[in-house]
């Protein structure tokens, strides 16, 4: 059965894939392109997912990143997240965030929110982002954690607004919405990755020939365009980089988990 007591969502997809390709024969025949949360997350927050990326995964090339946004739906007032927190305050100081998944960057973000702002902010878990921005869009529920690419078409509609974004720098797709760190809400720089993992023993010359052919791919303005109209910032990560990144991510959530007082499923 899949953890944390889901049905086969994007959380149990992702683990039945990690699984599947620490099972994988190590020729470079099987390859899973995944991002943070199956790499950098998982692994610390359910005592036994059933793979250790560290040890039965080998990295073999990145080719974007992506950061995690919060937004407020159009039923509110806020058009910032200073207005977004004072209109909470209005509310009596609680307030729902919706979630695309459980124990996510988005729950320990909208937790270290609650804690710094002294608000009640309850971080409420859907099966993915499709049903979240659907109650979002609904006014069902007056704020949303994800990724700019799961906000960035209704953002540009009007009907949802993005009001602060995670990373060192604005956004290219959004140079009017500040960074975390802008507004005084620090810890929450490192971005997350998207990239190609192998098992673990995979011989570089198998791998090498992958690495350059994602590296062409991105080379191609049409590929670029169509991952950046995604709202990724694209550019080609080699295993190294790949590796050191994943750490240095990893690194980064696991003192901000632990600091929630999370308990590992």
């Amino acid at each position: 059965m899949p953890p944390l007591g889901v049905t086969i969502s994007g959380v149990a997809w992702r683990i039945i894939g990690a699984q599947a390709l620490k099972a994988a024969a190590p020729d470079g025949s099987t390859l899973f392109l995944t991002h943070d949360h199956t790499i950098s997350i998982l692994p610390q927050v359910l005592r036994n997912p059933g793979f250790d990326p560290a040890k039965d995964f080998v990295a073999v090339a990145g080719f974007a990143t992506f950061v995690n946004a919060l937004a407020v739906s159009g039923a509110t007032p806020a058009r910032s997240y200073r207005d977004f927190i004072a209109w909470v305050r209005q509310q009596g100081g609680r307030a729902n965030v919706g979630i695309p998944a459980p124990a996510s960057v988005p729950q320990f973000l909208v937790q270290s929110l609650a804690r710094r702002e002294q608000l009640d902010l309850v971080a409420v878990p859907y099966r993915g982002s499709a049903p979240m921005i659907a109650d979002m869009l609904g006014n069902q529920i007056p704020a949303g954690v994800g990724s700019i690419p799961d906000f960035i078409e209704n953002h540009k509609a009007g009907k949802l607004h993005v009001v602060a974004v995670m990373g060192r720098t604005r956004q290219a797709l959004l140079p009017e919405v500040p960074t975390l760190a802008e507004l005084g809400i620090t810890g929450f720089e490192e971005v997350p990755y998207y990239g190609l993992f192998a098992p673990a023993g995979t011989p570089r010359a198998a791998l090498e020939p992958i690495s350059a052919a994602l590296a062409k791919a991105l080379a191609q303005p049409t590929v670029r365009d169509r991952l950046t109209a995604m709202g990724l910032a694209v550019g080609f990560m080699s295993g190294e980089q790949l590796a050191q990144r994943k750490r240095a991510y990893t690194e980064v959530w696991a003192r901000i988990i632990r600091d929630s007082g999370f308990q590992p499923q």
